[in-house]
């Protein structure tokens, strides 16, 4: 798919992955809306960036919200045809513990976020891609999905985290089928250590302890290498139905 005049909707797209991903689609001449929740940076960013640029303040795992989201796309620039889903929370805590077993409701609130957020952004950009004109091969849309590493080689105390992240891996490809008659393709990305957020709020020490376990390079991951992957995986019509590992080579020790 051409990225120039295609019109994407980006969760998670205030900061880290998503907004890297956000600025990189729209060099390339794509237009965006930002999908992040209320109090994020993306009204900043959104502004920032210009007119090609739209925010919408939304929770991933409401409904109404990310129609809400798909509709605001459509209206503002005429389409949907690339979603990405960058959205995602952390939680980390043993299975049992001194304080006791694992919060079931933590558990919870990480598979609503990053695997039924996620389900439900496919699901929702996915219809409104299908009303769309096909282009080259019959391709109506792209759908670039955020899982780990961690759906692999979880750590202790990622329980609820590798859970979320394994079940976007497993799903892409049966997702890929479902949607391959109204061509819309469907990619994974497991990304390993990434210079994010989330990791920015460890001391030093801690991130270069992490960098070091990764073969080559030997670093953090930059949030421009997982928007460069989206682009290319944009613009290949091949790929589809994968997961595709973004890491360096790191495969995950147990803690």
């Amino acid at each position: 798919m051409e990225i120039a005049n295609s019109v994407a909707l980006v969760t998670g797209g205030a900061s880290g992955l998503g907004a890297a991903t956000v600025q990189t689609l729209l060099a390339a001449g794509g237009r965006a809306v930002i999908l992040d929740r209320e109090g994020s940076p993306g009204a900043d960013l959104a502004r920032e960036l210009g007119d090609a640029a739209r925010f919408v303040a939304a929770d991933v795992t409401r409904e109404d919200q990310v129609r809400a989201a798909v509709a605001a796309a459509r209206q503002a620039f005429g389409g949907l045809h690339i979603a990405v889903n960058c959205a995602g929370v952390g939680v980390a805590a043993k299975t049992i513990s001194k304080r006791g077993p694992f919060p079931l409701e933590l558990f919870a609130k990480c598979i609503e976020v990053n695997l039924i957020g996620t389900f439900n952004v496919i699901r929702l950009a996915a219809e409104a891609m299908a009303e769309g004109t096909p282009g080259p091969d019959g391709e109506r849309g792209v759908i670039v999905n955020t899982a780990s590493v961690a759906a692999f080689e979880g750590q202790i105390g990622q329980a609820a985290y590798s859970a979320s992240k394994g079940g976007v891996v497993g799903m892409t490809l049966p997702i890929a089928r479902d949607l391959a008659p109204y061509g819309i393709r469907v990619v994974t990305i497991a990304p390993g250590l990434f210079n994010t957020p989330m990791l920015a709020m460890m001391p030093e020490e801690g991130r270069k302890k992490l960098a070091s376990q990764i073969p080559f390079p030997q670093r953090l991951g930059e949030p421009r290498e997982y928007a460069q992957l989206v682009k290319a995986i944009v613009e290949n019509s091949m790929l589809n139905g994968e997961t595709i590992r973004l890491d360096g080579a790191i495969r995950m020790q147990p803690a």
